[in-house]
């Protein structure tokens, strides 16, 4: 195999942190290239130093043999790279075609029904799905991922670089994707993926090359490794990847929500006649499509979220007493002694203030607490420390600004905090989210050891290998309406896959139709 792309002695430097130091890797024509490595362990920022977002302070990229200096993601585009990043860039209002060709100067007049038909030609040579003239704001989160992934095949991408490209897709999907990537690999492209996901890594990638701490560990063969040596090279020492799951002991009822509706700020219903139980000693999990109503739950439960409808019950361990909590602020909530403890999916935007030290977001769950005008901070302090070093949280120290961490270092301070306040119900919003394996498995003990301990623990998570595997009970969202209860020990990945994309209100019409 030629090499498509050769990176020898590559290092990036921000301020004091070598996030790249002296990497080589080679990627070859024609192969699936698997990108592993733990939170700050730089694949980010060499992948962006291939498309051209950032230019390496040391060290020569080579294209087919050849040295190239790439300064910008045009250069890039000119060598044929193309990156389909985590957040899609794309114009809501605009069709998919005219998402494709903005920005493309190719010296022709614009012609739009000549570049949907393209774009058509295109979709059919890899198995693609997709309407040409549909509008963004319309579309599934994998068609959106479907038209960032044409629009760099539209200008003639031969290495394309995909930065975890299953964090938002359903198992279907997935496997979908991976059908079009083996097509494109049989056509002789050359496909870099950053994943957190070993399973996808040793089921899709030819190669896995593996950084830790900002230098290249190695690459191996795919089809001649396996989970554990894999996280071995990207952790440094062997780790144990398996969710210990209990039988809950005693569980009882600690929220019932009944005939729960919710609507957006523009009227539009995101949570429908919704209905569940939550236990003490037991994990429930729920799945749903990204934007299914998963969010909106926990925060109408957290009292962040304005309730049209319906009611949710709050059974007190310590009174036996039941509390109504619709329409209370999270304060009235916390002050009747109902702890939810809360890990948004938006860290830095509702978790914790990022110009603020790891102390004084430690501070933020206590400060009503302290008397007169003085705060007391040792206590935030100490626990501070033991969240730094229980989790294994990379920072100079309890007083660097939060916004100063890698985004998996963030989440460890977040969840730890919302642990540390001893919840009867602790709700966590994809708390592993953008993890890496070894500190997501750290967060699964810990969700674990608070259901040892008797809290109702709700999960919402994306992938489903492990709310099968951690969870109690799972509960499936679509369209803000519960469609499905299964058993975590005995349902699968497929079944919760087609609970995820089934319609209720598609169901109705059918037997009404059938009536």
């Amino acid at each position: 195999m030629s090499a498509a792309i050769e990176l020898r002695g590559i290092t990036k430097v921000f301020g004091t942190i070598v996030a790249n130091d002296d990497v080589n890797l080679t990627v070859n024509r024609g192969e699936i290239l698997s990108i592993l490595g733990e939170n700050g362990s730089g694949k980010t920022t060499l992948m962006n130093m291939i498309a051209g977002i950032y230019f390496p302070d040391k060290g020569q990229i080579f294209i087919d043999g050849k040295e190239v200096c790439i300064r910008s993601p045009k250069d890039a585009f000119d060598y044929k790279i193309g990156m389909i990043h985590q957040h899609f860039k794309l114009v809501d209002v605009f069709t998919a075609t005219e998402n494709i060709v903005l920005g493309l100067e190719d010296g022709e007049r614009f012609n739009l029904k000549k570049a949907a038909e393209k774009v058509r030609q295109i979709s059919s040579r890899y198995g693609f799905e997709i309407d040409p003239d549909k509008k963004i704001y319309e579309m599934s989160v994998s068609e959106k991922q479907t038209v960032e992934i044409i629009k760099v095949l539209y200008r003639g991408a031969d290495i394309l670089i995909l930065d975890e490209p299953t964090a938002v897709l359903t198992p279907q999907e997935t496997q979908k994707l991976f059908a079009v990537l083996r097509k494109m690999r049989q056509g002789g492209k050359s496909i870099i993926i950053i994943t957190h996901k070993l399973h996808e890594v040793l089921a899709l990638s030819d190669r896995v090359s593996v950084l830790c701490k900002g230098k290249y560990i190695g690459t191996v063969t795919t089809k001649d490794t396996n989970e554990s040596e894999l996280t071995e090279m990207m952790v440094g020492k062997k780790v144990m990847l398996n969710i210990e799951r209990s039988m809950p002991k005693d569980p009882q009822v600690r929220l019932e929500v009944h005939g729960l509706d919710c609507h957006d700020r523009e009227g539009v219903k995101v949570l429908d006649n919704v209905n569940f139980t939550a236990r003490s000693g037991e994990i429930l999990g729920i799945a749903g499509i990204a934007g299914s109503g998963q969010r909106e739950l926990l925060e109408a439960i957290a009292g962040l979220q304005h309730i049209t409808d319906g009611e949710i019950l709050y059974h007190d361990p310590k009174s036996d007493a039941i509390e109504n909590l619709r329409d209370k602020t999270p304060m009235q909530i916390r002050e009747l002694g109902v702890r939810l403890s809360f890990v948004p999916e938006d860290r830095l935007g509702m978790g914790l203030v990022g110009n603020m030290d790891i102390t004084d977001n430690m501070m933020l769950r206590s400060y009503r607490r302290g008397k007169g005008a003085f705060l007391h901070r040792k206590a935030p302090r100490d626990l501070a420390e033991t969240i730094i070093e229980q989790l294994e949280v990379v920072t100079p120290g309890v007083t660097t600004p939060v916004r100063n961490l890698s985004g998996g270092n963030v989440q460890k301070v977040l969840v730890g905090r919302e642990i540390a306040a001893a919840p009867t119900v602790l709700m966590a919003a994809y708390p592993v989210r953008g993890l890496d394996i070894n500190s997501s498995y750290m967060i699964y003990n810990l969700l674990n050891e608070q259901k040892e301990k008797g809290v109702a623990v709700i999960f919402v998570g994306e992938d489903l290998d492990v709310l099968i595997e951690l969870c109690d009970r799972i509960l499936v969202i679509g369209s803000g309406q519960v469609t499905g209860l299964v058993d975590g020990r005995t349902a699968t990945k497929e079944e919760i896959g087609f609970l995820m994309t089934k319609s209720v209100h598609r169901e109705e019409e059918t037997a009404n139709e059938n009536a």
